[in-house]
């Protein structure tokens, strides 16, 4: 368990007008620190207090207060929250133990109105609980990140592949090319023997052999020059052919994409929209029942509070005592008596509809997930139709403009065709019967020379392939190994949630077979989670996703086992529970790694007995266990156990 340095010191905790609590600083040691009282001792308020200074939202100002202010003291540590009434709602500001105390408030503080452990009561979504603070959407944008990546990869590796298949035809071609050099080398000095023996006997005629071989080196120059322009011309028309292949593969891929009808995913995006703004008002509903939900808490717990002095006209000790005796409370709002079970059913209702709230929350959780889901599949085929929409522009482009090369060599050709038949005619008109059998061999050794030139350019170019070849096939190792690497992450990040639903239900089930055997409740012999996959509808399509069902398994007095469910669980077999399913949560999560802390509230369902077994089993998994119990139940609980009274 990692955590920081002064995690492991004295704390030391000053509150104002948070709950029920006016003003008041706590000081606890690490381990666990049991808050003893009966009701209306400010103990849910601390733990509020408490659980501001590390992050949290979830917290009520004081009634008769618009402001409240937390200090946490860790060591050479100072943390700070504070809370101001603003237009209807809470704002907060400080410096926080925790930036974002969402796991916190989900596995950690686990007060009676805790998510995790009222889930188990109300048979929630305990999958959707434990994934929740899992960014899903950024996780698929990886994923499709890696894979175009992993494609692209894949492509090079192909391509060297093809490469490969090259490389044997090129070498036999340079073989090829080195062989008629030579021989054409031979052939040329044979020729050029045969001129000089010539030459000799026609000395005298210099002056119309050195014209002839000026027409013949203007020949050969548009010869070769033709050469080049056809050679061009053959290249151009591959690439053409090359471009024609790509656009068919194009126009096949955009024809293979799903369709995405005119203005879907504008329409997508406007629900999106509508559904983040109704969970909005949704969440500051809750806040708001929250609020009043935890003043009307303290308003019963604490009689001596600063609201009661308020309305007693300065005999709150007499009026305190009146209320107490009579078992009436003095309405906040209107100021009348009222029956302290009239407050207790309002507050049990108005939690029916804070929780009935958070479900719809959670819903629109689930629709919104869905949406953002569907949104990405149809702008990841969108801005794939957009891809391949710019290439088939820019290929258009580029046959247009290759079209237009190739034209241009035809016209070149043709020109330097008509050039060639017009020297040669100049060269027929300088040679004469005497001279025609020199002239034939200058032209001749003047065609050689030509050759051997083509040869050794094309031999050029050979070699130029085979080297660039071979060191493109060189970097296939390294391509390789980035594909591995990049399908490494992929395969990791696919199985991710997979792991933390796996290790959640590891942890839940190691933890609650160690739990029910310590607490041994009489015929109750298991619980467990269990992940299935189950074909649900995500938008517009049917998915496959896992879901954590909940088992319970009895035996009855002959000792027969049965399954049972959640339904018939006792409110202290489901109290245990939940606190188990939030501890699978809070190490699933690792929340150990950012906040040393767990506190407890609200363990009244459970015996004595129980609540001090399962207080030291918890001792294992936080440097600080805040644990706030009645008089009765903490007297169960062993003596070096910490213990604050007064708050």
């Amino acid at each position: 368990m990692s955590v920081p340095e002064s995690a492991h010191a004295e704390a030391e905790v000053t509150v104002e007008n948070v709950g029920g609590i006016e003003a008041s600083t706590v000081t606890f040691s690490p381990g666990v620190t049991i808050l003893v009282g009966r009701n209306a001792t400010n103990r849910t308020s601390f733990l509020q207090a408490v659980m501001a200074a590390l992050g949290s939202k979830n917290v009520s100002i004081k009634g008769d207060a618009d402001e409240a202010e937390v200090e946490l003291t860790l060591g050479d540590e100072t943390y700070t929250r504070r809370l101001q009434r603003r237009q209807g709602s809470v704002v907060t500001d400080g410096t926080p133990y925790l930036e974002d105390a969402e796991l916190a408030d989900l596995f950690a503080f686990l007060l009676e109105s805790n998510e995790a452990r009222r889930a188990v009561a109300t048979s929630g979504d305990l999958r959707e609980l434990i994934m929740r603070p899992i960014d899903t959407d950024e996780i698929h944008a990886e994923i499709d990140r890696l894979v175009s990546e992993r494609e692209r990869l894949e492509r090079e590796l192909d391509e060297i592949d093809e490469l490969k298949g090259e490389l044997p035809e090129l070498e036999s071609k340079r073989t090829r090319l080195e062989e008629d050099i030579e021989e054409k080398k031979a052939e040329l000095e044979a020729k050029e023997e045969e001129l000089e023996a010539a030459d000799a006997d026609v000395e005298e005629q210099q002056a119309e052999k050195s014209e002839l071989e000026s027409e013949l080196e203007r020949l050969r120059s548009k010869r070769s020059a033709l050469d080049d322009v056809r050679y061009d011309l053959e290249t151009e028309r591959e690439s053409l052919d090359a471009l024609k292949g790509e656009r068919r593969e194009l126009e096949a891929e955009a024809e293979e994409l799903p369709e995405t009808p005119m203005g879907e995913l504008e329409e997508v995006e406007s629900e999106l929209r509508q559904l983040r703004e109704q969970k909005q008002r949704l969440e500051t509903e809750v806040s708001e029942l929250q609020s009043v939900i935890g003043f009307n808490e303290e308003l019963l717990e604490d009689t001596g509070s600063g609201v009661f002095a308020g309305l007693s006209d300065g005999e709150g000790g007499a009026l305190t005592d009146q209320l107490l005796d009579d078992d009436e409370v003095t309405c906040w709002t209107c100021g009348s008596e009222v029956e302290r079970d009239q407050i207790e059913s309002t507050v049990g209702r108005l939690r029916e509809l804070s929780q009935e709230t958070v479900s719809e929350v959670n819903a629109l959780d689930t629709e919104i997930n869905d949406l953002t889901s569907e949104k990405r599949d149809l702008e990841q085929s969108q801005r794939e139709r957009d891809r391949i929409e710019r290439r088939l522009a820019d290929i258009d482009d580029e046959i247009e403009d290759s079209e237009a090369r190739i034209e241009s060599l035809q016209e070149r050709r043709e020109a330097l065709t008509e050039e060639i038949e017009a020297v040669e005619a100049d060269v027929e008109a300088l040679e004469d019967e005497d001279h025609s059998a020199v002239l034939d061999l200058h032209k001749e050794a003047n065609q050689l020379e030509y050759e051997l030139g083509r040869l050794e350019t094309d031999l050029e170019r050979v070699e130029s392939e085979i080297t660039d070849l071979e060191a493109r096939i060189e970097t296939e190792a390294d391509v390789e190994a980035q594909r591995d690497e990049v399908t490494t992450e992929i395969e990791t990040l696919r199985t991710k949630i997979e792991r933390i639903e796996q290790g959640a239900v590891e942890e839940f089930n190691e933890h609650m077979d160690t739990v029910l055997e310590l607490l041994d409740y009489a015929n109750l012999d298991r619980i467990w989670l269990e992940r299935v996959e189950r074909e649900v509808r995500e938008g517009r399509r049917k998915v496959t996703k896992g879901v954590f069902e909940l088992h319970v398994v009895r035996t009855t007095e002959s000792g027969a086992a049965y399954e049972d469910t959640v339904d018939h669980l006792s409110e202290s077999e489901r109290e245990v529970t939940g606190l188990v399913f939030a501890l699978a949560g809070y190490l699933a999560h690792e929340v150990y790694e950012t906040l040393p802390f767990m506190l407890l509230d609200s363990l009244e369902a459970i015996d004595s007995e129980r609540i001090a077994t399962l207080v030291e089993y918890l001792t294992d998994y936080t440097d600080y266990l805040l644990v706030a119990l009645l008089p009765e139940d903490a007297a169960a609980l062993p003596d070096e156990y910490e213990r604050v009274t007064e708050i």
